[in-house]
């Protein structure tokens, strides 16, 4: 076979290729809306991280880092709305009449308080009447048997894996991931079979049986 023959074919495949991506359309509708979400409570403005960033009946959405940064794709007249907790919601509509494919603005949030009732506190009289009125509690057998239930270490081990994170948590988690991505920017991180603590808790798993069928 003569593959000098081949070459015009081929380079009109290619050049057909490359046409037919360039003649693709633009989504002309499709806006990369950047921003800041801060705390307009006050004169001190103070970002507000980890903000909820969503697309109101798309499912789709991000959060702000840690200095309240955000960006996102959207669509022009997409319903966008602005969620923290501490904080009233907030929505906006993007322009439908941009023409450019940017949108940049700083939101600002306003704390959302909740009044509760006052409530009063009476102490006991003394110590002793605390003592006698604690030893007086009658606490009946089938109250004994479910705290005992609700201690059992399979119970607080299905509640522990079950118990979502609250907010420190998930932002500690997020930080870690961050700094775990930032700390192998720009080269490849280290795969675990180049690893020898890694080979070394196999082998120890290995002769303890971890991977026999039970």
């Amino acid at each position: 076979m003569n593959w000098k023959n081949l070459l015009p074919v081929l380079g009109l495949l290619l050049g057909g290729n490359t046409v037919s991506l360039l003649a693709q359309p633009i989504q002309e509708d499709l806006i990369q809306f950047s921003g800041m979400v801060l705390d307009g409570s006050d004169e001190l403005l103070v970002p507000i991280p980890y903000t909820n960033i969503l697309v109101v009946g798309e499912g789709r959405g991000t959060y702000s880092d840690f200095n309240g940064f955000f960006s996102i794709v959207v669509r022009k007249g997409d319903l966008v709305e602005f969620s923290a907790i501490g904080f009233k919601s907030y929505e906006l509509t993007i322009p439908d009449t941009l023409k450019e494919n940017r949108y940049s603005l700083v939101q600002l949030l306003t704390r959302d308080t909740i009044n509760l009732p006052m409530a009063v506190i009476f102490p006991w009289p003394s110590r002793e009447n605390f003592r006698l009125e604690f030893l007086a509690m009658d606490v009946s057998s089938e109250l004994q048997a479910r705290a005992a239930r609700n201690l059992t270490a399979d119970n607080l081990e299905r509640v522990r894996a079950t118990l979502p994170y609250d907010g420190r948590e998930n932002a500690d988690y997020y930080l870690r991931q961050q700094a775990s991505s930032y700390y192998y920017i720009g080269q490849t991180p280290p795969m675990n079979i180049f690893n020898p603590i890694a080979w070394k808790d196999f082998f120890e798993a290995w002769k303890r049986g971890d991977f026999k069928k039970k």
